[in-house]
């Protein structure tokens, strides 16, 4: 009987937050990877120390166009067929979107680690990689689903056109180093991080691919995946500072460098590179020459390269390019305007003049008179009336006469502004006893904005999936450690369009954790932005408050996804 299974429901479907896809091309992604594998050479291809001379030939599973996996996952485009593999262009007609599938045969001697790798790097639902939808077993054959991003594109094409600026570069070392710093601690690693392996996005934003499953299947391992990875993401920024492949083999569309030579600073190579990360680009390279020039110490793993890229001055973009306005056009004004004749010809257009009847009777005269009499009393009175005013303003301006009282001390003081109380700690709110991702709490009252408290991807309902679990939705309580007076909060939102409200629990409660333990409202419940402010009538005493999230934005891939990036507590 066939064996079906996938990661758990919260997290078999993790998705990232663009509704973004592999490109349409992702056969190049792999593609250049591909003809390096293929070639029947003894040295290490990049940094991945696969050797692939004498590797055997496996067969392919024998599958076509239109095949459906699962009832669900229809094939559409064989992108890469490679020693007992295939990865397809697919169609999820359940969510309708498009996919990618990677099939070997369930009897394949890499199956088994193709499936450990998929399921951990689903369980990881981090939105900087390429999420796995689906890892099963089914009718002898193993298939793992993941995202695909038709606007994203590859560094391979990137690079392909040119070097990065230093701006740009900057941000490649920046993310991909902090997503894989990430993925370490899970432990996880990639070992075939090549530019292929490298999105991104329209927005900017960098996306990694492939996460342990690409290495699980081509049967890559390393005594130091730590280092591998290091040294991957540094061949990575070489490339965007240089457009050459930092070893002497060409590789993915890039020129190596010279033989015989070594390996030197990309600033020597190429001429205007940012000095700041060409070091960074040299320490993360693993070779004796690397550093000595410049007594820095080499980084080993992904989370020193993130802290040295850190530790740099910020790499601003450059200043656009402003277009110099247009000439500016001097008006000609015809003769008697402003009492001064034309320099030159006026040009004129036609008027039909149209002649006023004329007002030859006794009685047009009389009109005449009574009309233009009207409009001088009526010029007399505006200008009387808009003398009044200014001289009524003139005087409001003059300083008071001293027999007006003093005004008391603070009579004319703003309130103070409200300033954050200290939260003591922070629990995911869990009405039904299940947790979501309990581990990331401390996120969202870590001072920095750019880490997140995310829930998981779910599909069909704003609702949190309309899970029996999540009936009561979730969220965060914040303890202040004692009973405090509460006059405002602020909120930051991981994206808008979440539905919340917060709430306090009474002065005298202890551990809450229903809704019922939380009987005093702060806001009404509300459709948040980006972020949530709200300065209180009055004070609430409490110390527990709960930022309750009743319904997650759509995530623009058919599924909900939300979260809380910080929380601040006012008085």
């Amino acid at each position: 009987m066939a064996e079906r299974s996938t990661a758990a429901v919260d997290v078999a479907d993790n998705s990232g937050d663009e509704p973004l896809t592999a490109k349409a091309d992702e056969a190049t992604a792999d593609g250049t990877a591909e003809a390096q594998d293929n070639r029947t050479s003894s040295e290490p291809q990049g940094t991945d120390g696969e050797r692939t001379g004498s590797r055997p030939t496996l067969p392919t599973p024998d599958l076509h166009s239109g095949h459906k996996l699962a009832r669900r996952y229809r094939l559409e485009e064989c992108v890469t067929r490679l020693d007992g593999f295939s990865s397809w262009r697919a169609v999820d007609e359940k969510l309708r979107r498009a996919v990618g599938v990677h099939l070997l045969p369930a009897d394949h001697p890499r199956a088994r680690s193709v499936l450990a790798a998929a399921r951990s790097s689903a369980l990881l639902g981090d939105p900087r990689f390429v999420q796995v939808l689906d890892a099963v077993e089914e009718d002898d054959l193993v298939y793992v689903v993941h995202e695909w991003l038709p606007d994203a594109t590859e560094l391979t094409s990137l690079l392909a056109s040119g070097p990065m600026d230093a701006h740009d570069a900057y941000q490649l070392v920046s993310q991909v180093s902090q997503a894989m710093a990430a993925a370490h601690r899970e432990g996880l690693a990639h070992l075939r991080l090549t530019p292929g392996a490298v999105l991104r996005s329209s927005t900017g934003q960098y996306r990694i691919r492939g996460l342990a499953v690409n290495a699980a299947l081509r049967g890559i391992t390393s005594e130091g995946p730590q280092r591998a990875d290091t040294e991957a993401i540094g061949a990575l920024l070489y490339a965007a500072l240089t457009q050459r492949w930092p070893y002497e083999n060409d590789a993915y569309g890039l020129a190596g460098l010279p033989k015989e030579v070594g390996l030197i600073a990309p600033d020597q190579v190429r001429a205007g590179v940012h000095r700041g990360l060409s070091e960074i680009a040299m320490r993360a390279l693993a070779n004796e020459g690397a550093t000595a020039s410049r007594q820095e110490q080499p980084c080993t793993t992904p989370d020193e390269l993130a802290k040295a890229v850190a530790a740099m001055p910020r790499i601003r973009p450059p200043e656009p390019a402003f277009t110099a306005p247009p000439e500016y056009q001097r008006t000609t004004y015809q003769q008697g305007s402003y009492g001064r004749p034309p320099s030159g010809p006026v040009p004129t257009q036609p008027v039909v003049a149209v002649p006023p009847a004329p007002l030859q009777s006794r009685t047009g005269k009389v009109l005449k008179w009574a009309v233009s009499a009207l409009l001088i009393a009526a010029l007399g009175l505006g200008s009387w009336q808009l003398a009044e005013t200014l001289i009524d303003r003139l005087k409001g301006s003059e300083p008071e006469e001293t027999t007006q009282t003093t005004p008391k001390d603070g009579d004319d003081k703003a309130p103070a502004p409200l300033k954050p109380l200290r939260i003591t700690g922070a629990t995911e709110f869990m009405p039904s006893g299940s947790g979501i991702k309990q581990e990331d709490v401390p996120k969202s009252i870590d001072g920095d904005a750019s880490t997140a408290w995310v829930t998981p991807r779910y599909q069909g309902y704003a609702n949190f999936g309309n899970l029996a679990p999540r009936r009561d939705g979730s969220g965060i309580v914040v303890d202040l450690g004692s009973v405090q007076d509460v006059s405002g909060l602020e909120i930051g939102m991981y994206r808008s369009g979440q539905k919340i409200e917060v709430l306090a629990a009474g002065a005298d409660a202890s551990a809450p954790s229903s809704l019922s333990d939380f009987p005093q409202r702060l806001t009404d419940l509300e459709t948040a932005g980006n972020e949530l402010k709200k300065t209180l009538e009055k004070p609430v005493r409490t110390r527990y408050v709960l930022i309750h999230v009743t319904e997650l934005p759509a995530d623009g891939t058919g599924g909900y996804r939300g979260g809380i990036s910080e929380i601040s507590v006012l008085n």
